[in-house]
């Protein structure tokens, strides 16, 4: 756009500003308020950006307000009306259109406006010295409010100057080349800016500026990696001379392989006609052979599509496109931005990254400002992985929030990609932030795996409390999986697939050497459960019109309101329980419709629903809670790698192998380490027979410089023999080629087809059969007539559900619902008035024996839980304490009781014994057949009965869940009261778990003991009833002979010595009969001798003391004293 066609008023505005002689400006009088005009007319502009684009023509910025800023920076309100003006007028294109315009029309001039920018960022060279002088000029303390604005206006001009894109038309550059951006950086450090982007990064009172730094620093660091400024000014590595040799070599053998097949080509002599040939066996369009008329050495190229018009691709279907290649600055620039890494990892990064987070998490920043924050993390971490690794430079974005932010961002970032489908330049945007946020989280794992390699204890100690975390939680090992299912290439380019599968890569070896020193490793295990919609199916009403439904709601709603107003479902000051005022309300409903008051029951039920609905919110909360399960469960790597096998996840592996020849030689490895842990640790290497992975294994073996590509090379050969080995047993092998296959599909292929399910056939007689059966046993009140009818068939071999499908099929049921196995307890929810009258006779005939509850359990009608009949019974009143409801053990007043000291001797000589068999035995077995009724009875008698039938409803509930869900994994045994917990911790109660399988804590992940996975549950309910107690122990544990406590201390004192004296005899005795039992040979003296010897030794830590105790508890019956 020339000068001559600007607006006349924007002309004389510009005008007014002043005008340079020499090298000397001088403003007019109105300068000022020509600035503010034109800071008027850039805020009226057009769609079009005329105001602009004239400005921009006029080169305004260069001829004007860069002069102006330079020499009359002392007047404060003129410099300041300038900045305001240059920062609107570098603002980046992008951002005053609001996307990259479709119009051919409009997005030209969104091409002037870049191109004036461009011309703007040539002369911003000579901003960073005024800048650098203004923003030194005052301190923290003495600076105003306008004074913090015009700061920040500042830095954003710094910020718009570095965001203009670079002419690629223009800057035809080399490698260490000077480009416009280089010059920029090679001003910013003359002119001693940088070192004050440092100190505004590492000042206290500078942390408001922190994010607007940060975007700074990032367009510094724009055209730049971390490895070409890490290797600046110093020699190559051996490392990197091998690579380099042998990308030399694989050139050197291509152009070899070339020159020999030209050679090929030319015939020993001469011929102008090169010939005709008939290709037998290959079908031209008609019914003969192909003509081909070329020479025959070119043959190998020939295909059908010669000639033929290329398809055009639609632009939905086209392969999203790599950004442009990074660059090579210019040495001196190179040298200067890696010092500058340095100190700004020494002194700036942990501050300034910890404020930018806090700020993100605050929301105190714009919208996708975390993009810096997330390129901050991946450059500056793996600039330090290169330059000498030191942890303490990046603590602070070393941690699991780290993770957990990256990993959040995501999942937003692919959201956001797949809300607006249509919109390409949309998905572009968060195809590069996701990308963004990968890199950040390849570059935390690598720093990981550079800490677990340190030689400081504390280091590699942080670097495995790291991995725990992010291996235990499901989100983080489920990350790359789920990027590789939902790879598209149409929206995702290709370096985002290399640095997913690089990362990929990276994270299993790392899980796969955590593993190894492991031999078990719990993780958190996240289950969904949806909850299918039940469609009910409305029986087709007559057609009405719409006035006679207005007239028949006006006659019925006056009857509605009048029944719902008096209807009082619930009772708000009740102290009932509202769940059970629901219950009760239900009730109701159902007396009034069996007493035939439809009405009243009607209102009853809607003031019931409007009560209801207010806590809709809550209810739905919960439902949304109670849908996910998380669980632990033991982890296995192999199982962990079943999950990539998969068409979804093989496709993007063998997308990015296509470009073998451009990957890298770590890429290859990655790729081929992969498919290498499908093909072979798996045995999946069926996943591998398609057609268009053999058309790429065919161009990796016929590549010229395939001594490059050793690996792939051993690795197609290997699947090739594979499939040819199995092509010679199954016949359909090649035309399974030509379909990608599942785990199911290639199992099939390699292990055989198998034949499809029929339908099972039934005859007319089983048909006659079955109904004449069902028709006998329909009346009867059976609980499951299938259970009933299934023995009675003559064809054994039905199973329920074909008995029920063909009871449905024959039309006598009409649903599969109505023949649903029924479960224990499902059926009876409410008591009835003649169950609670039954209960109640029951309980008056067998109050005073034995065992109430179990025969209640026995003669009642309505078969309930135990539980159920124990709530009903104390909210009937009929016990006040559920210990009423125990079974009594009547105690045998003829047998001798024993003390605590005698019990604790032989129990304890038991107990040694046993520890030695145990440490004998290996610790994987479960040994709880050699617990006896001595050691539990030790329990009971010392206060740990209630622990030890904690201990076996654990296994029994365990046993009964495993039966009912068939899941087995690991359940911790987690103790809620303090009686259980304090037993947990006493060494005598975990031999004893040990001795019944229960494992112990593996490690610093694990606090509960745990009952195994691979305990079934017959052995859990055998452990279970060896922990049963028996007839003496319960009795000890239950019963409690009350003593009547003595008036007088006398009398009490003398009936402790009494209670002593004749304890100590039945001890005496209960020794020696255990000694003659297990040695028959020892004479009678000799034992009554050493039982005295232990007891005068232990006599003072004996565990009875009667003055104390309140309660005697019998410990051995009749049959054991016999």
């Amino acid at each position: 756009m020339d000068l001559y066609v600007m607006n006349c008023e924007l002309l004389a505005t510009c005008s007014a500003l002043g005008y340079l002689e020499g090298d000397t400006y001088h403003k007019e009088p109105d300068c000022l308020e020509s600035v503010k005009d034109l800071i008027r007319y850039l805020r009226h502009e057009d769609d079009t950006r005329d105001t602009r684009q004239q400005l921009g023509a006029g080169q305004i910025l260069q001829n004007d307000l860069l002069p102006i800023i330079t020499q009359h920076s002392q007047d404060k309100s003129l410099f300041d009306a300038c900045i305001r003006l240059m920062v609107n007028l570098t603002q980046p294109a992008l951002l005053c259109f609001g996307k990259v315009p479709d119009d051919p029309t409009v997005r030209h001039h969104f091409l002037e406006v870049v191109s004036y920018l461009q011309a703007y960022k040539e002369v911003g060279v000579f901003l960073f010295f005024t800048f650098h002088l203004y923003l030194t000029r005052q301190d923290w303390e003495q600076r105003q409010e306008e004074d913090n604005l015009l700061i920040e206006r500042i830095l954003l001009l710094v910020r718009n100057v570095l965001h203009v894109p670079a002419d690629p038309y223009e800057e035809k550059n080399v490698d260490d080349d000077a480009s416009v951006h280089d010059k920029l950086l090679w001003a910013i450090h003359m002119s001693g800016l940088d070192d004050l982007i440092k100190f505004l990064a590492s000042a206290q009172s500078e942390q408001q500026w922190s994010m607007h730094v940060l975007e700074v620093i990032s367009l510094m660091f724009r055209d730049q990696t971390p490895e070409l400024l890490v290797s600046a000014g110093q020699a190559r590595s051996a490392q990197e001379k091998q690579r380099d040799a042998q990308e030399l070599e694989a050139l050197r053998q291509k152009e070899q392989a070339e020159k020999r097949s030209r050679t090929l080509q030319r015939g020993t002599r001469h011929s102008r006609f090169g010939g005709s040939y008939v290709v037998q066996g290959l079908k031209s369009i008609g019914e003969k052979d192909v003509i081909y008329h070329r020479g025959l050495h070119n043959f190998k190229n020939y295909t059908h599509d010669e000639g033929k018009a290329v398809r055009r691709v639609p632009k939905r279907k086209l392969h999203a496109r790599d950004s442009e290649g990074k660059r090579r600055s210019a040495l001196n620039v190179r040298l200067f931005l890696r010092e500058f890494c340095m100190d700004f990892l020494e002194n700036c990064y942990n501050r300034l990254m910890y404020l930018v987070k806090e700020g993100l998490i605050r929301e105190q920043a714009q919208q996708h400002d975390e993009t810096y924050y997330l390129w901050a993390l991946s450059f500056f971490m793996a600039f330090n992985r290169g330059n000498g690794f030191r942890a303490d430079l990046v603590s602070e974005t070393m941690s699991i929030r780290a993770f957990h932010f990256i990993e959040r961002n995501i999942t937003n970032y692919y959201e956001m990609m797949l809300t607006d489908r249509k919109e390409p330049t949309w998905r572009m945007a968060c195809t590069f932030l996701m990308h963004l946020a990968l890199k950040a989280y390849q570059e935390l794992l690598l720093t990981v795996n550079e800490m677990d390699r340190s030689r400081d204890e504390d280091i590699r100690q942080s670097a495995n409390v790291i991995k725990s975390n992010i291996f235990y939680l499901m989100e983080y090992r489920e990350i790359f999986l789920t990027l590789l299912r939902k790879f598209d290439e149409t929206k995702q380019p290709r370096t985002f697939l290399r640095d997913l599968v690089e990362s990929t890569h990276l994270f299993l070896r790392m899980l796969e050497r955590f593993c190894k020193g492991r031999n078990n490793l719990v993780v958190q295990r996240k289950r969904v459960k949806r909850k299918k919609s039940k469609g009910r199916k409305n029986p087709t009403a007559a057609e009405n019109t719409p006035e006679e439904l207005e007239e028949t709601w006006g006659a019925v709603a006056e009857e509605l309101r009048a029944l719902t107003e008096g209807a009082v479902p619930f009772d708000a000051a009740s102290e009932t329980p509202l769940e059970e005022q629901r219950t009760e309300a239900m009730v109701r409903v159902q007396d009034t419709l069996l007493n035939r008051l439809g009405p009243e029951a009607l209102g009853l039920l809607r003031a019931a629903r409007l009560r209801n609905t207010e806590e809709d919110g809550e209810l739905e909360e919960e439902e949304e809670l109670e849908s996910v399960r998380v669980s632990e469960t033991e982890f296995n790597f192999l199982d962990f790698i079943k999950r990539f096998a998969n068409p979804n996840v093989v496709r993007p592996y063998l997308l990015l192998l296509r470009s073998y020849s451009q990957n890298s030689p770590h890429t290859n490895h990655c790729i081929t380490r992969m498919l290498h842990r499908l093909a072979v640790d798996l045995k999946m290497d069926a996943l591998l027979f398609q057609l268009s992975v053999f058309c790429l294994f065919n161009k990796i073996l016929g590549d010229p410089a395939a001594t490059a590509y050793k690996e792939l090379v051993t690795f197609a050969k290997f699947v090739l023999n594979r499939f040819f080995a199995l092509a010679a047993k199954n016949n359909k092998a090649f035309v399974e080629l030509l379909f990608w296959k599942s785990v199911g599909a290639a199992r099939e292929m390699t292990e055989g087809y198998k034949g499809s399910n029929k339908k099972a056939k039934w005859t007319p007689e089983e048909e006659d059969e079955l109904r004449t059966l069902y028709e006998e046993h329909r009346d009867s009140e059976v609980p499951d007539i299938v259970e009933t009818l299934l023995p009675l068939l003559s064809n054994t071999t039905r199973t329920r559900r074909q008995v029920v499908a063909q009871l449905v099929a024959m039309g006598l049921v009409d649903s599969v619902k109505e023949l649903k196995k029924q479960r224990k307890g499902t059926r009876i929810v409410l008591w009835t008035e003649e169950q609670e009258e039954e209960l109640q006779m029951l309980f008056e005939e067998f109050r005073d024996s034995d065992d109430v509850l179990g025969n209640i359990l026995k003669k009642v009608t309505a078969k309930r839980s135990r539980a159920r009949m124990v709530e009903k019974l104390l909210s009937m009143g009929l016990v006040s304490d559920r210990r009423e409801l125990h079974k009594k053990r009547r105690r045998n007043p003829n047998a001798p009781g024993k003390s605590y000291y005698v019990l604790f001797i032989l129990t304890s000589h038991k107990l040694i014994k046993e520890d030695l068999i145990w440490a004998r035995r290996p610790h994987n077995s479960w040994c709880w057949s050699t617990v006896d009724k001595w050691s539990l009875k030790l329990y009971f008698v010392t206060g740990m009965s209630g622990p030890l039938l904690w201990l076996q409803n654990c296994l029994n509930r365990t046993a009964d869940h495993r039966e009912e869900e068939g899941l087995f994994q690991p359940v911790p045994i987690v103790p809620l009261t303090e009686e259980n917990e304090d037993a947990m911790e006493k060494k005598s109660f975990q031999r004893l778990l040990r001795k019944i399988g229960v494992r112990a804590p593996a490690d610093e992940q694990e606090s509960f003991w745990r009952i195994p996975a691979q305990m079934r549950p017959s052995q859990l309910r055998g452990a279970a009833e060896v922990l049963s107690p028996s007839q003496d122990a319960l009795a000890a544990g239950t019963e409690e002979s009350e003593q009547p406590t003595p008036g007088s201390p006398i009398q009490e004192q003398q009936q402790g010595e009494a209670d002593s004296h004749e304890q100590r005899t039945q001890a005496l005795r209960a020794l020696l009969l255990a000694r003659k039992m297990k040695q028959p040979s020892t004479s009678a003296e000799h034992t009554g001798q050493q039982i005295r010897h232990w007891l005068s030794e232990m006599a003072p830590y004996s565990l009875y003391t009667p003055a104390k105790r309140k309660r005697q508890r019998v410990l051995i019956d009749d049959d054991e004293d016999d």
